[in-house]
C-alpha cells in the first residue's frame, strides 16, 4: 500500500474486491469479463498494494499470472515506477509489489517486464528491491551493466563508501555485487570488494558487541523490566525468558508479590514467568491482572494464558470462555487450541462473537478458525463460509479453507475449487488436495500447476497426489 493507513477494500462481490483480496474467483471472473475492465481492475491493485500486512501476504504471482492471461500491456506499472512520487514517497511498500510482479512476469518471458526491472533497477528509488528481483533471472551481461547507474548513487566520499557497504549487506542476494566485485573497471571492481570486505568486518565487530542485558539475579531482571517499561520499551516477554533461568524455588515470595501488584513493567514479566513456569498461583494472577492491571499488564495476562496448558487450565478457561470480556475471549481461543471435541460449542460460540465484535479480519479469528478444524465443528460451516468470502486477509482465508475442509460437506465441489486459483500456495495446496475433478476446471487448473515453474514444490507435491505421474491420467 502507498499510505500509512488501510487500504480501502472494495465489497467482495465486485471484480476489484475480489482481486483485492486475491481470491481465486477473482481470477475467474477476470477471464469472463470486459478485457478493459479487468485490466483497469488488476492495474489498481498492482498500483495501490491492497495488502494490510505486504510484507507477509502473496499477490504478485496471483497479479503476474492474471497479466499474462489477460496479455496485458505494463504500461500503468511504468508511469507509476517512474512517477515523480518515487522521488519523494521512497519507502518500498510504494512499489514493492510491482516489482515483485514485473520479476514474475520476467520469469514468464515477458521481456518488457525485464525490461522496466532493469530501467528501475538503474533509476528508481526502490532499486534495491529490483536489483534482487533481477539477480535470480538475469544474464551476468545485463547484471554488470548496472553496476554504474548503481555505484552512481554512493558519492566517492567516506560517509558514500559506509552507505555502499551497507547496501552490500542489506543485498538480498548477493550474486550481482559479487559479479561486481570481478569487475575490471577500475572504478568498480575495487570499490565494491572493499564494501564487502567491510560487510564482512563490520559483522564480525557485531558478533564481538555485547547486548544490553539485565543483572543476573531476580531483582535485577524485574528492574531492567521496569526500566524497559518507563522508557517505552515493554520487556515482559524477554524479561520472562530471564526469569526462567534465574529463578529458584526461594524467589517465589518476591515473584508472587511483584505479580500481585508491583510496578507495571515488573508484573507484567513476574505475571509471564510464573504462567510460563505453570506455577498454581497464575490463573488466579491472570483473573486479577485483568480486572485491575494496566493495559500492558492485562496484555501480559492475556497472552499468558495463551501458552499455558493443562487440565486446570483447561478447567478454568471453560469457565472463563462464558464472560463477555477480553478473558472470555482468551479463554475461549485458549480451548481453540487445545481443547477436546466437548468444547466446541463454546469455540463455536466465541467465533461467532468474534466476528460480530471485531467483523472478517479481527486478530482473535486465527486461533479459532483453527480451532474449529480441529474440533471438526460442522456447525460453524456457514460462518466459516462467510469468513472465507469476506476476509481481506490472505492467510486468513487459507486458514479458512483448511477449517472448511474438515467441517463442509460441500467444500469439494464449491470453495476448493476456487482455491486453485488463490493468491498463497497454502491455499492453492489446499485445492489440489480436495478440490472435485469431476468439474473440467479442475482439470485444466491441475495440468497447468503441475507444468508451472513458478508453483510452489508442496503445491505440486499435491496436484500429483491427485493425478499421478501422467497428467493426462486424470
Amino acid at each position: 500500500m502507498c499510505d500509512s493507513v488501510d487500504p480501502v477494500i472494495a465489497p467482495s462481490g465486485t471484480l476489484l474486491g475480489l482481486l483485492q483480496r486475491g481470491r481465486g474467483d477473482g481470477t475467474l471472473h477476470a477471464l469472463t469479463a470486459p478485457r478493459s475492465e479487468a485490466l483497469a481492475a488488476l492495474d489498481q491493485c498492482v498500483l495501490r498494494d491492497p495488502r494490510h500486512d505486504w510484507q507477509v501476504e502473496n499477490r504478485s504471482l496471483y497479479y503476474a499470472r492474471l497479466y499474462l492471461d489477460l496479455d496485458g500491456s505494463l504500461d500503468a506499472v511504468e508511469a507509476h515506477l517512474f512517477a515523480p512520487e518515487d522521488h519523494t514517497a521512497t519507502g518500498e511498500e510504494r512499489t514493492g509489489l510491482a516489482v515483485s510482479v514485473l520479476g514474475h512476469l520476467a520469469s514468464y518471458g515477458r521481456d518488457d517486464a525485464l525490461a522496466l526491472l532493469r530501467r528501475y533497477a538503474a533509476h528508481g528509488a526502490n532499486w534495491r528491491w529490483a536489483l534482487d528481483e533481477l539477480a535470480v533471472r538475469d544474464d551476468d551481461a545485463a547484471l554488470g551493466a548496472l553496476a554504474a547507474p548503481v555505484l552512481a548513487r554512493f558519492p566517492a566520499t567516506p560517509e558514500g563508501e559506509t552507505e555502499l557497504a551497507a547496501a552490500a549487506a542489506d543485498s538480498y542476494e548477493p550474486r550481482p555485487w559479487h559479479l561486481w566485485a570481478e569487475d575490471p573497471d577500475p572504478a568498480i571492481g575495487p570499490r565494491v570488494r572493499a564494501a564487502l570486505e567491510r560487510t564482512s568486518f563490520g559483522l564480525w565487530q557485531r558478533q564481538l558487541t555485547t547486548p544490553d542485558r539485565p543483572q543476573w539475579s531476580v531483582d535485577g531482571v524485574l528492574t531492567w523490566a521496569q526500566e524497559g517499561h518507563d522508557r517505552g520499551n515493554d520487556r515482559h516477554v524477554p524479561a520472562a525468558r530471564c526469569l526462567a533461568t534465574v529463578a529458584t524455588a526461594t524467589d517465589r515470595p518476591a515473584l508472587l508479590a511483584a505479580a500481585r501488584g508491583g510496578l507495571d513493567g515488573a508484573r507484567a514479566a513476574a505475571l509471564s514467568h510464573l504462567a510460563r513456569s505453570g506455577d498454581p498461583a497464575a490463573l488466579d494472577l491472570i483473573e486479577a491482572a485483568v480486572a485491575d492491571g494496566a493495559p500492558v499488564v492485562r496484555e501480559a495476562a492475556l497472552e499468558s494464558l495463551g501458552r499455558m496448558d493443562g487440565t486446570p487450565v483447561l478447567v478454568r478457561a471453560r469457565g472463563w470462555a462464558r464472560r463477555p470480556d477480553a478473558l472470555g475471549a482468551a479463554a475461549g481461543q485458549l480451548l481453540a487450541c487445545r481443547g477436546s471435541a466437548d468444547d466446541g460449542p463454546l469455540v463455536l460460540a466465541a467465533l461467532r462473537e468474534a466476528v460480530r465484535g471485531t467483523g472478517p479480519d479481527g486478530p482473535a479469528l486465527w486461533s479459532l478458525v483453527d480451532g474449529a478444524g480441529r474440533l471438526g465443528i460442522a456447525q460453524a460451516a456457514p460462518v466459516l463460509r462467510h469468513l472465507y468470502r469476506e476476509t481481506a486477509s490472505s492467510h486468513l482465508r487459507g486458514r479458512t479453507a483448511q477449517a472448511l475442509a474438515a467441517t463442509d460437506a460441500t467444500f469439494a465441489r464449491g470453495f476448493a475449487v476456487e482455491c486453485l486459483w488463490d493468491c498463497e500456495e497454502t491455499t492453492r495446496e489446499v485445492g489440489a488436495r480436495h478440490a472435485a475433478t469431476g468439474d473440467q476446471r479442475v482439470v485444466g487448473r491441475l495440468r497447468r500447476l503441475a507444468a508451472d515453474p513458478a508453483e510452489e514444490a508442496e503445491v505440486q507435491t499435491a496436484v500429483r497426489s491427485r493425478i499421478g505421474p501422467d497428467t493426462a491420467a486424470i
